[in-house]
């Protein structure tokens, strides 16, 4: 199932507001997330919200509590995660005139896309699965071909010196899986960037960049406060709630 999808995956700009250097032409980003309730793995919030862009302000937002059954496979976890999230977007409204300003042109998702043991990380599995233009933002390194958190990559995370600064992510194969970059100067946590699907590297990191207000890009920063705020109401308590990311 996997490969098969994975055949379908483009690793280039597919969309005329890509081919511009200021984005004209989009005007709505979205992100995705799911949120677990601290200590139990299988209760969860899927959360999609729709941002204006370059504005960042939400437009639109869909939660709901899923129970995740499926078991957790290393280096299948969209199995687990992407049926609620194809289905939060589903639920968009469809495109007529009058609702297609909620109708996301591209997904910011927490995860990975080809930085991924089988090159075909959640942000790919979403992307072919829905058609839209996908990026994936990983708050950590996933060691695939060859790439390890070792001393030669914390120097070079130390030689992000400032909000923007970039290194690209290229394994034993010589293939580039993606590229670490400095959200902001208030974080030297990196983030790591790879193609979904439907854009190439350079337009995924120029996009990421431009949605940062700070270190985690802002549709996926608001799809987490709004899934966690979600469980909070919907348990009625404090409960501590983590991120899948």
């Amino acid at each position: 199932e996997q490969a098969r999808l994975k055949a379908s995956v483009l690793e280039e700009d597919t969309e005329e507001w890509q081919k511009d250097a200021s984005f004209a032409g989009l005007e709505r980003v979205g992100g995705v997330d799911l949120s677990y309730i601290k200590g139990d793995d299988t209760s969860a919030c899927a959360s999609l919200v729709v941002l204006s862009y370059p504005a960042l302000e939400v437009l639109y937002e869909d939660c709901r509590m899923v129970t995740v059954s499926a078991p957790y496979v290393a280096g299948f976890l969209a199995f687990r995660e992407v049926p609620f999230l194809v289905e939060a977007v589903q639920r968009l409204p469809p495109g007529e005139p009058r609702t297609s300003w909620l109708r996301p042109q591209v997904l910011l998702v927490d995860g990975n896309g080809l930085l991924h043991p089988r090159g075909f990380g959640v942000a790919c599995h979403l992307g072919v699965l829905t058609d839209l233009p996908c990026i994936g933002v990983a708050k950590n390194l996933l060691q695939v071909d060859g790439l390890v958190r070792d001393e030669l990559h914390r120097e070079q995370i130390r030689s992000l010196q400032r909000e923007g600064d970039t290194f690209p992510l290229t394994g034993t194969s010589g293939r580039a899986r993606g590229m670490v970059l400095r959200s902001s100067n208030n974080s030297s946590k990196p983030l790591y960037i790879s193609v979904g699907h439907r854009v190439c590297l350079d337009t995924a990191v120029r996009l990421v960049k431009s949605c940062c207000r700070y270190r985690i890009p802002e549709p996926i920063r608001q799809a987490d406060i709004r899934s966690r705020e979600y469980i909070r109401k919907q348990l009625c308590s404090p409960l501590e709630v983590v991120s899948s990311g």
